[in-house]
């Protein structure tokens, strides 16, 4: 089970970004500049710390949220994607026209189950 995951679309801008940047991390935004999206970030640029929840990985990149937004996010299934636009963001794609935004469904019972919610 995954509380996270991402389409093909947004897999494939992913790795151009990681062949461009090399290592990246994903953060969750809480709502500064660009709503609340999905930034992408170059390992280490993005500080971390013990309030940040490794929700899961994608690709080879870690996803983070912060522990106050997981609060209301966490019964919920997040899904990457991407479209086109310019978010007010820092997050890498930008400068490509390029935005990650996120799909969120509640999860399934069998999935609250297991994530124990």
């Amino acid at each position: 089970m995954e509380r996270v995951t991402i389409t093909e679309k947004a897999t494939k801008i992913l790795a151009l970004l990681k062949e461009k940047h090399g290592e990246l991390i994903f953060h969750q935004s809480g709502g500064c500049c660009d709503g609340s999206a999905p930034m992408v970030f170059e390992k280490g640029d993005m500080y971390l710390d013990e309030s940040d929840i490794l929700l899961g990985t994608l690709n080879g990149v870690n996803f983070y949220m912060n522990q106050d937004q997981f609060e209301y996010w966490k019964h919920t299934h997040l899904t990457v994607d991407i479209t086109e636009g310019r978010g007010a963001s820092f997050s890498l794609e930008i400068p490509l026209g390029l935005r990650f935004f996120i799909h969120s469904r509640l999860f399934t019972k069998e999935e609250a189950s297991f994530f124990g919610n």
